[in-house]
């Protein structure tokens, strides 16, 4: 008999814009787990009327409560409205691109056990695109963030990231609210910088690209688009782009 998890204390909150077939599969997959959460909010930024109309009939299958807005405001307006109708103390928050693994119930029971018994932890991260590159206190496969602004490198800024984490419902009360009409690159910066600026703790599941799977199918995209040179690894590019970045990190975190 499959286990079942029920996180009571938890609200599952989804960002979504025009992909509601991934946000099926995303809802499908955590019931597929056997996971159900006290409360689900999908915020909705301003999708396209079929992909409304779309999650209107999901929400006859699948229960969660939908935040809408008459149009696009961007990343922040999103996360800001869908945070704001929280209720529960803890926060999950995923974008709709975002499949959880096999192994997500025992590890997200892990995290959860971390934020009860450290109250002075603000978040747990689940998934990134790189290992923070300092790390200490291993506990069940997650560890303990260690940001100090003397250690080398400017990778150490990423404490914090809008892919899956697991943070308290008043994290607006402690590092602000999402800076709105921006866009999704400088919204998630200003937070980062924020987190660091005023203390903000975290943990780090290592093995995040078991955790959570990244999907992007051909009849939905992403929505995120950056420009080349801020991914490209060809050299003297990314030598520039590093020592930029190292630079203005910096820069911004001391002023």
């Amino acid at each position: 008999m499959n286990k079942e998890y029920f996180f009571g204390d938890v609200t599952l909150l989804i960002t979504h814009y025009n992909r509601s077939q991934s946000l099926e599969q995303l809802l499908l997959s955590f019931e597929a787990l056997h996971c159900r959460f006290g409360d689900i909010v999908v915020s909705d930024d301003g999708s396209k009327a079929e992909h409304i109309d779309y999650l209107l009939q999901l929400q006859k299958k699948h229960e969660f409560r939908l935040i809408t807005t008459p149009q696009n405001r961007g990343l922040g307006n999103n996360i800001n409205k869908g945070q704001d109708a929280v209720q529960t103390p803890l926060t999950l928050y995923v974008q709709e691109d975002f499949t959880p693994t096999a192994i997500f119930p025992e590890r997200f029971t892990d995290a959860l056990t971390i934020m009860r018994e450290h109250p002075e932890n603000d978040m747990v991260r689940f998934y990134a695109y790189f290992e923070y590159p300092y790390l200490k206190n291993p506990r069940d496969g997650f560890y303990e963030m260690d940001f100090k602004l003397l250690k080398p490198g400017y990778r150490k800024f990423y404490a914090y990231s809008d892919h899956p984490h697991l943070r308290r419902t008043n994290f607006f009360e402690k590092f602000g609210r999402y800076i709105e009409g921006r866009k999704g690159d400088f919204t998630e910066y200003t937070m980062m910088m924020s987190f660091l600026r005023k203390g903000g703790k975290a943990w780090f599941y290592k093995d995040f690209k078991g955790l959570f799977v990244q999907k992007n199918s051909e009849s939905e995209p992403s929505t995120m688009s950056r420009e080349n040179w801020r991914q490209t690894d060809r050299f003297p590019m990314k030598q520039i782009r590093d020592l930029y970045r190292h630079v203005k990190f910096n820069f911004d975190y001391l002023t």
